[in-house]
């Protein structure tokens, strides 16, 4: 199984150092690292360069056309993705590797995180930032969401929803619209392995947390009323049935 990693960063060039590296110390290499350079104005592309990745340009800023045009430049069998902020475990890569391997139904699936900045003393509430995700996203979707910090799914699967996904919103929350055409394929599974490190940004206060939110709604209506909640879970339980 060939295996791609894509990176989404704009303006992100330190953690994504420390990202690349973590990368090089997999116990099974991944076959591609693409770091897609959104528009950055800082070193970002030069570090991913020197760190033995592949970039790729993505003038359109916005996470979802980033994340996209890394899938579309994927080769391998499998795709991996993470954020630039995010430190994998050394056996990141060949844990989804072996998992994907054993389970040739499974199409995409999504693995638990732990915060490696911040506060010691609140890092345990990467818990509970997951959970409300999973809990929220989960109740609209009927099965579990993806998280982009922590992906894992096929290349077929992407390239039949890649003309679906609303990668020109730029506002939309590109992990969990992913989520609504992959789950529309087969339930998302859960990763093995240990947590993926991320970074406590997302909690500081002020518009980030805010704006995250909003996007977490704005995608949720942006699919109804195909995807209004009791509409879809009729329709994924008969599908599931059927099969």
């Amino acid at each position: 199984m060939r295996i791609s990693v894509v990176i989404p960063v704009r303006d992100d060039a330190a953690p994504l150092e420390r990202c690349l590296t973590a990368l090089r110390e997999q116990t099974r290499a991944p076959d591609e690292v693409i770091v897609v350079d959104n528009a950055s104005s800082d070193a970002s592309a030069a570090i991913a360069m020197s760190g033995g990745a592949r970039v790729v340009r993505c003038m359109e800023i916005g996470i979802p056309p980033a994340a996209a045009a890394g899938y579309d430049a994927a080769v391998g069998d499998l795709i991996l993705r993470l954020d630039a902020d995010c430190v994998p475990p050394p056996t990141w890569v060949r844990d989804a590797e072996t998992q994907f391997l054993r389970s040739p139904d499974l199409l995409s699936a999504t693995g638990p995180a732990r915060f490696t900045d911040g506060p010691r003393a609140l890092r345990w509430t990467s818990a509970v930032y997951l959970g409300g995700y999973g809990l929220a996203a989960g109740a609209a979707l009927g099965h579990r969401p993806l998280f982009g910090s922590n992906l894992a799914m096929r290349t077929d699967a992407w390239r039949s929803v890649r003309s679906e996904v609303h990668r020109h919103h730029t506002e939309t929350h590109d992990d969990l619209d992913l989520s609504y055409h992959l789950g529309g394929l087969g339930r998302p599974g859960r990763l093995r392995g240990a947590p993926m490190g991320i970074s406590m940004r997302p909690l500081w206060p002020g518009r980030g947390f805010r704006r995250r939110v909003r996007r977490g709604f704005d995608t949720v209506v942006l699919h109804w009323p195909d995807d209004f909640p009791p509409w879809r879970w009729r329709r994924l339980r008969a599908r599931r049935f059927a099969d």
